[in-house]
């Protein structure tokens, strides 16, 4: 027994023997601690993580407001930066309001901030507020998949002359892995033009627009000169969304029947896809 817990107890009047050394808390798993501070950060519970918290001068409540509201801020930035378009047509208070509404009903569930939002442009279809301007989730939509591919890794193609030996007869069992920051969206507004005129500044060119002159099938990709928004017709777009899909050549092909060999030729020039591989068990291919 430590001498001087002894002595203290000894003064009380009790014997040595009822001595207990004071019951320490046990300190909690990583996990637990994850789960008790995400709780506070996003669920403002505080109850469990309080008990972690060192208060050193400022209440443990308080402390976890502050990375409370730290976190919220981080998250409603970026949004903003991610939706520029949005935000400029809905202008700056609406925007943050929804971007506040966004971050409280989807927490941060990626360790990226550049993914964060994914969601943003169902939020927004489904916000009465929004209503009016019916093609601003379908713009949300887009400028996710433009900053995915802005941030997306970069990945060396493989060599396509390989597929010089590949029988014609059997070209049917190709499939194709696309570029991560290979992007699809079919929207029922010419968002793209939308989204080039708002972030340019052409208010002639966005007056001009007519919003219903739908709708557009797009590819967004990334090449030497950075991020690329480009227009197919609906049959190759179904054709390349069958292939991301992880369709078969032969499959993807019913899409586009009349031009898969010119279709795929050109998609891997632009490096859409970076790797293939070949299923031995598919019927052959007549294209």
């Amino acid at each position: 027994m430590c001498r001087r817990w002894r002595c203290c107890w000894r003064r009380r009047g009790l014997p040595a023997g009822c001595w207990r050394p004071p019951m320490r808390r046990a300190d909690p798993g990583l996990l637990a601690l994850q789960v008790a501070v995400s709780k506070a950060l996003h669920a403002a519970d505080d109850g469990e993580a309080c008990q972690y918290v060192r208060a050193d001068g400022v209440a443990a409540a308080e402390r976890l407001q502050l990375y409370r509201n730290s976190v919220r801020q981080t998250l409603v930035r970026a949004l903003q930066l991610t939706y520029p378009a949005v935000a400029r047509l809905v202008g700056d208070a609406f925007f943050t309001r929804c971007a506040q509404d966004q971050v409280a009903a989807c927490p941060d569930d990626c360790a990226w901030l550049e993914r964060y939002g994914a969601s943003f442009g169902d939020f927004l279809a489904a916000d009465p507020a929004a209503a009016s301007v019916a093609y601003l989730a379908d713009v949300a939509r887009l400028e996710f998949l433009v900053n995915c591919a802005r941030y997306a890794d970069d990945v060396r193609p493989a060599d396509f002359t390989a597929l010089q030996a590949v029988p014609e007869a059997c070209a049917g069992g190709l499939r194709f892995r696309p570029h991560p920051a290979l992007g699809l969206l079919h929207a029922a507004a010419p968002v793209d033009a939308i989204r080039a005129a708002v972030l340019y500044g052409d208010d002639a060119a966005l007056q001009a627009l007519d919003p219903h002159a739908g709708p557009v099938w797009l590819l967004v990709s990334r090449g030497a000169d950075g991020v690329d928004v480009r227009r197919l017709p609906e049959p190759a777009w179904r054709m390349v969304a069958a292939l991301c899909g992880g369709a078969r050549l032969d499959e993807a092909a019913r899409w586009a029947p009349d031009d898969v060999s010119g279709l795929l030729a050109t998609h891997l020039v632009l490096q859409d896809f970076i790797d293939f591989s070949f299923d031995t068990g598919a019927a052959p291919c007549n294209t």
